[in-house]
């Protein structure tokens, strides 16, 4: 049974939206000067949903995301989240001067919780997250890898119904990610948190989402969506994968090809 078949998800499904963005434009500058990174776009995510968000470089993915965190305020349009989104950067945004575990308490520590309660709050999230006994590590001492998941932790302890990754493993290594991508399949599973993952990878974008949002190259527009019904868990090399990632890539490079030329093609990542 595919994620998109799981009673928590079709309950949700029934309650409406958590993330509601309506007829967004985002420009930066003004009057004639102004450079518009998205216009008119609309997308709703469903409780529990695990929403990717795909398209090429400087197409407005992560000023989306952005605006959906409430880091910034749209030029037109409405952003609605209901009970706050948790953001994890891109390089994860550890501070090297706290270990592991002091990083998760110091979101802790925002969203109120005794002081009492922390550590032991922040040794769970870690073991969550498959990193028992990493809570006294300062980040240089963990691989690329183990940041990433302590930063995962460190979002998933706000505590928000709605979790937003922006190319989370961009820079990691292929067996890294790949690693990644089932801990954090196994993590959405258990914890039930709705997910928009901001990725230029189509693959990735494949194997992970339950849907796969294409965003036109800027200004962003929503070009297109694909419901991916397939079971999880998914590799990235599973033929079903790799079938969808063609048709979706085929259309990524129209896309690009048409507003800026063949060369462009290299913007593209369908590994």
């Amino acid at each position: 049974m595919s994620a998109l078949d799981a009673p928590a998800q079709a309950a949700g499904l029934q309650h409406g939206p958590l993330v509601s963005v309506h007829g967004v434009r985002k420009a930066f500058g003004r009057g004639a000067s102004a450079t518009f990174a998205l216009d008119r776009v609309s997308l709703d995510v469903a409780p529990g949903e695990f929403v990717a968000l795909l398209g090429a470089s400087g197409c407005g993915k992560s000023t989306l995301l952005s605006l959906i965190a409430g880091l910034d305020a749209p030029t037109a349009g409405t952003v609605t989240v209901n009970g706050g989104a948790a953001l994890m950067p891109q390089e994860g945004g550890l501070f090297p001067w706290l270990t592991a575990g002091r990083n998760i308490e110091l979101a802790l520590r925002l969203r109120g919780v005794p002081r009492a309660e922390r550590r032991p709050e922040a040794e769970r999230l870690l073991s969550l997250v498959r990193l028992d006994g990493a809570y006294a590590k300062r980040p240089h001492e963990l691989s690329g890898g183990m940041r990433q998941r302590v930063a995962l932790a460190r979002a998933l302890a706000q505590q928000r119904p709605v979790l937003l990754m922006d190319e989370p493993f961009s820079a990691l290594d292929a067996i890294t990610r790949d690693a990644l991508h089932a801990e954090l399949v196994r993590v959405w599973q258990e914890t039930g948190v709705a997910v928009v993952f901001v990725t230029h990878n189509v693959r990735e974008a494949v194997r992970l989402g339950q849907r796969v949002v294409l965003l036109s190259s800027r200004p962003g527009r929503v070009l297109r969506e694909w419901r991916v019904d397939l079971p999880q868990p998914r590799r990235i090399e599973d033929e079903s994968v790799s079938r969808l990632a063609g048709e979706i890539t085929e259309h990524l490079s129209a896309e690009i090809r048409r507003h800026a030329g063949d060369e462009a093609e290299e913007a593209i990542d369908v590994r």
